[in-house]
């Protein structure tokens, strides 16, 4: 069998309770947390949020989340085959899921 990285995904909205669902995804060397996501969205839960644009738009940024307390890109970060925590940026408004607000309040407008 292979191995696999378990994803315990803290997922909510905007005023709900957070709840962590977990996750566990094929693991191959050199895949991306956010391949991780991708896999779960296509193949467990379509309804999993969570924001990224640098594959067809060329901008960065789009994926920040929170990956064992440290704030890094998702497409940057190595899957590991092991228990891994992911939640969403702590000091941005949530939207839902891994989804916060990122753009500055006057672009918001």
């Amino acid at each position: 069998m292979s191995e696999l990285a378990t994803l315990n995904i803290e997922r909510g909205g905007n005023g709900a309770t957070a709840q962590t669902e977990t996750y566990e995804v094929p693991f191959e060397a050199g895949q991306s947390v956010l391949d991780g996501l991708r896999w779960i969205r296509v193949h467990k839960d379509p309804t999993l949020a969570f924001r990224f644009s640098c594959i067809s738009a060329n901008a960065c940024k789009e994926c920040m989340m929170r990956i064992d307390d440290k704030v890094v890109y998702a497409c940057l970060a190595r899957l590991e085959p092991r228990d891994m925590h992911i939640a969403p940026l702590s000091n941005k408004p949530l939207i839902r899921d891994l989804v916060t607000e990122i753009g500055p309040p006057a672009e918001r407008l």
